[in-house]
């Protein structure tokens, strides 16, 4: 019988810690986990939360929702969606956002899902497994410049252009890629130096899942639309595993926490600061033994400031 794949959550009490501070004993209002996955910090902000809090999660992972069904709190739900959807929610409604950013164990562990090049696996790579294409369909047709595009913008891969040349190559010759081990197999080919400890393919799978899932574009429209969703005093907590989608969160707080002045009108009152940077977090030595897989997670806090009349 199939054991069910594990998740520990990541920087769960302090992310929690963050998101709640200074919003007082069994706070009321409207929360937002914006990243449901397996729950870990859904289930600890509702042991936190008070009888008239509420919190709402996205995920656009099938088995994600399929987790959340298990929640049975009256304060909880969950909407089928990616977390850009924020926007739909009215200005200023919610008390605080949390954003746990790229992929859960389960979601790695599970060959079905095509994340990993450990398994042999469809080469799937979706989030939501209900639409979209996927990443062995859009190899199919993509050329060469897109796929190299693709490999050295979103895995900083510098042999992005050989892998390319390569998977149309083996396109040509013997059909498409259609799982992980092929694909695993090609880029090894095409690497011809890689850093001690990491699988050539690495750089590679990192890109094509988040070009296939758009992950840095949504996390740029999630991160605007919370400014616009969270009340003064709200709390904007993001964990990343990437410098990619850290250098965007580290970019945003850091634009909005500054007064802006029109240099094409001088005398004008500056545009206020909307956010106030608290701090940045970093997993303890014993949650990375504990579990490798945080070792690179960043944690960044900020604050929602008061908008002016």
């Amino acid at each position: 019988m199939n054991q069910p794949l594990q998740h520990i959550t990541v920087l769960l009490d302090e992310a929690v810690d963050a998101l709640l501070g200074g919003a007082g004993a069994q706070p009321a209002g409207q929360w937002v986990d914006a990243t449901f996955g397996r729950g870990g910090h859904s289930r600890l902000i509702l042991q936190r939360l008070g009888p008239d809090g509420s919190l709402l999660a996205f995920d656009k992972d099938p088995d994600a929702i399929a987790e959340a069904a298990r929640i049975t709190d009256a304060r909880f739900s969950i909407r089928h969606q990616g977390f850009s959807h924020l926007s739909e929610l009215p200005e200023g409604s919610v008390r605080g956002v949390l954003m746990d950013l790229g992929v859960s164990s389960p979601q790695i562990d599970n060959p079905g899902r095509g994340f990993s090049f450990r398994f042999d696996g469809p080469l799937d790579m979706r989030m939501d497994t209900t639409r979209g294409q996927s990443v062995a369909e859009w190899l199919e047709d993509a050329e060469v410049q897109q796929i190299a595009e693709v490999i050295r913008d979103y895995g900083e891969e510098r042999f992005a252009g050989p892998i390319a040349k390569a998977i149309v190559a083996r396109r040509e010759s013997q059909g498409p890629l259609r799982t992980t081990a092929e694909l695993a197999q090609l880029v090894a080919g095409a690497v011809k130096t890689r850093e001690a400890g990491q699988n050539p393919a690495t750089r590679t799978f990192q890109a094509l899942r988040i070009f296939i899932n758009a992950e840095l574009q949504e996390l740029e429209q999630a991160l605007e639309a919370s400014l616009r969703v969270l009340a003064p005093g709200g709390r904007l907590a993001v964990i990343s595993f990437h410098s990619l989608e850290d250098r965007i969160v580290k970019q945003f707080i850091a634009k909005h926490s500054k007064e802006v002045y029109d240099r094409r009108a001088p005398f004008a009152p500056p545009t206020p600061m909307r956010l106030k940077a608290l701090e940045r977090i970093k997993p303890s030595a014993a949650e990375i033994e504990a579990n490798p897989r945080s070792r690179s997670a960043v944690m960044r806090v900020a604050e929602r400031t008061e908008v002016p009349a």
